[in-house]
């Protein structure tokens, strides 16, 4: 298949992020080789960088797909923030610009979505704004930005307009849940329904996959952590802090350790201490805690140690567009989750494939009910978690989903 049509992926993450390598470069490297031209422009963190770019490079370089960066500035939040925006900014212009009507920009998030903006009103380039959540909501709620300060007030209002501005300009857009699809579609901004397409934070299948897992490698690990032996082992993925609600997910802990003999592994790269600070406010020993770090490829050798795994999300408007990653990379790998409502679909698919636990609350009669139903549960949920994974979070499918975006510009 040949394509006049140049996809210029615009994103202010890096390549060389764990979240480029995860959520990005699969998705561009499925769409090159289904004959799309793609190239793409991001901001990379140096230490990241330093890393990881000779892998990455490489990757691309196999699929034909060119990459231009800037180093991502840290330092004054504001500044560096508009720093990193101009010189964004000023890479995807200078390509945008040389063959502008066939150039189409598609733009991961609000800043790079000014950008296409900018460039679809001024180039006549093609814009998709592929918007992940509601940003500038996340940022208030998230405490980023105080709404009742003047600066915070200003960027909120400023994204707030242009997020509609965005909207309404976007040739496409993606949205990771069906629930955001429905929030913009209230706005009455006159955008139709199929100009929106939701697509959730989707996984490669075949990495989280207990098919794919060593034995061998799987008994090695297990032996270096005699605790878990004959235990229900609980766990948590990824990052803690702001969304990540450490202390409720420890009060879950305690009830379902009353209840079996249970460990926690928590596997973050984040400070021990905001485990164990969780920990001592809830009088749960230590001993009864592992947390690990893991690299992307080890990931579904740790999961594996798990029983069933937890997350708890501050619940808020913003998070009624969150699709979280590690829902799809559990469920692949025949792990039962236990979350709370109110964040994006997951209760709505939990519910729908029952491949887990949903709290309404975080009270302890909510807890108890939970860890109740769980224990007595817990081979059914185990029997629906692949097939929930194939149907909702399989990356083919937002492949070609992507496709159908960038086949209507050619």
């Amino acid at each position: 298949m040949t394509n006049a049509k140049t996809f210029l992926f615009v994103s202010i993450d890096g390549m060389t992020d764990p979240l480029g390598q995860s959520q990005v470069i699969p998705y561009l490297l499925g769409l090159a080789k289904k004959g799309m031209k793609v190239e793409i422009v991001s901001c990379e963190k140096k230490e990241n960088w330093d890393l990881n770019h000779t892998i990455i490079e490489s990757i691309l370089k196999l699929s034909n797909i060119s990459w231009s960066f800037c180093f991502y500035k840290t330092g004054k939040p504001f500044l560096s923030q508009l720093q990193n925006f101009l010189a964004l900014k000023k890479i995807v212009i200078k390509i945008a610009k040389i063959n502008s009507l066939n150039t189409i920009l598609h733009c991961r998030s609000y800043l790079p979505g000014l950008i296409g903006l900018y460039s679809k009103k001024k180039f006549k380039t093609g814009f998709i704004f592929d918007m992940r959540g509601f940003w500038s909501d996340e940022r208030i709620e998230g405490g980023i930005w105080n709404v009742k300060s003047p600066i915070g007030s200003l960027l909120y209002t400023y994204f707030k307009k242009k997020e509609k501005e965005m909207i309404i300009s976007a040739d496409a857009i993606v949205a990771l849940t069906h629930k955001a699809k429905e929030i913009i579609l209230s706005w009455d901004l006159g955008v139709a329904s199929n100009k929106i397409t939701v697509i959730p934070c989707c996984v490669d299948l075949e990495h989280f996959s207990q098919s794919n897992i060593d034995g061998k490698r799987l008994s090695l690990l297990q032996e270096s952590y005699p605790k878990l032996k004959n235990k229900f082992v609980l766990s948590y993925v990824g990052s803690l802090g702001t969304w990540y609600l450490i202390e409720e997910m420890m009060a879950f802990f305690k009830t379902l350790s009353k209840k079996t003999d249970s460990i926690f592994l928590i596997i973050t790269k984040d400070s021990l201490d905001l485990v164990y600070n969780a920990a001592k406010k809830h009088n749960i020993d230590i001993e009864k805690l592992i947390v690990v770090s893991s690299s992307r490829e080890d990931m579904p050798y740790y999961i594996s140690l798990s029983t069933a795994s937890i997350f708890f999300i501050k619940p808020s408007f913003s998070k009624s567009a969150s699709s979280p990653t590690k829902m799809g990379e559990l469920l692949s790998t025949r792990i039962p989750i236990i979350t709370n409502a109110g964040i994006g679909d997951v209760d709505l698919i939990i519910r729908e494939t029952e491949c887990g636990v949903i709290l309404n609350n975080f009270s302890d009669d909510s807890n108890e009910k939970a860890a109740k139903n769980l224990l007595e549960n817990i081979d059914f949920y185990k029997n629906k978690t692949v097939a929930t994974a194939h149907k909702y979070f399989s990356l083919e499918d937002g492949i070609n989903q992507y496709s159908k975006i960038y086949t209507l510009f050619i």
